[in-house]
């Protein structure tokens, strides 16, 4: 009679969907001291099930490409500037503030990858977060001009508590996209936060915006009260490689000369 009753028990929560009864309900049975404990341990589970649910969700719908958490990121293969100030960023304070973050540096320093695990930090503690390429994002608005959605799309962009937009400087863009991408980040400006990651200095933004009065305005948008991290240095990856092989760049540099 008891195996019936359970197989119903957790046929009902498969039915109401509720993975937490149903993965705890029978072991629960046996820890409980009452009924009001038992049905409090229950909900406790549920809620947690619910909860770990809404982060996947967020996580899902910001579109990392991958994940990165910020507890598993080598501080000692970073650049310098940023083993200072990742502790603070680590903090999310800058999302609370609507600062924006603007990483300089050359490629495969870690850019990406810090971007990444504060973005999947920040989902998880409740903020609504996207991840894009900037020419995924020049491109998305684009169509959305094309097809009359674009204020549908900018409604939901500037809502981003934060966004997280990749890879500037490897695509330059005519008068129309550089117009589109000006607009929509100016419209989270001093409200929202922005991560921007670049492989340019300010002074060479304008090969991708064509224009010199428009990138100038661009800069000094985005760059108002942000924090701006110098990037520059060997590789994160490489550093990485190194370190679980027990040398450095610095022995390797030495062993050459």
């Amino acid at each position: 009679m008891l195996i019936k009753v359970n197989e119903e028990i957790k046929e009902y929560c498969r039915i109401l969907k509720l993975k937490g009864v149903l993965a705890h309900f029978e072991e629960t049975m046996t820890e409980a001291v009452d009924y009001e404990d038992y049905l409090h341990r229950l909900l406790t589970f549920e809620i947690e099930e619910k909860d770990k649910r809404t982060i996947e969700s967020r996580i899902r719908n910001a579109c990392f490409p991958y994940k990165q958490y910020l507890e598993d990121i080598e501080m000692d293969c970073l650049p310098k500037d940023m083993q200072k100030k990742l502790p603070e960023l680590a903090t999310l304070d800058f999302i609370e503030k609507g600062k924006n973050i603007i990483m300089t540096g050359n490629p495969g320093t870690g850019k990406t990858m810090i971007s990444i695990a504060l973005g999947i930090k920040a989902c998880m503690v409740g903020y609504k977060v996207l991840f894009t390429t900037i020419p995924l994002l020049v491109t998305t608005l684009k169509e959305c001009n094309s097809a009359k959605t674009l204020r549908y799309f900018e409604n939901r962009f500037e809502k981003y508590d934060l966004v997280i937009a990749d890879e500037l400087g490897y695509t330059s863009f005519d008068r129309e996209g550089t117009d589109l991408l000006f607009s929509n980040l100016s419209l989270r400006a001093a409200r929202k936060s922005t991560i921007i990651t670049t492989n340019l200095s300010f002074e060479r933004w304008v090969d991708v915006f064509g224009d010199p009065t428009v990138t100038s305005a661009m800069v000094d948008r985005l760059t108002y009260k942000a924090i701006l991290i110098n990037m520059e240095g060997d590789s994160y990856r490489l550093r990485e490689t190194l370190k679980e092989n027990g040398t450095t760049l610095q022995k390797i540099k030495t062993n050459k000369e």
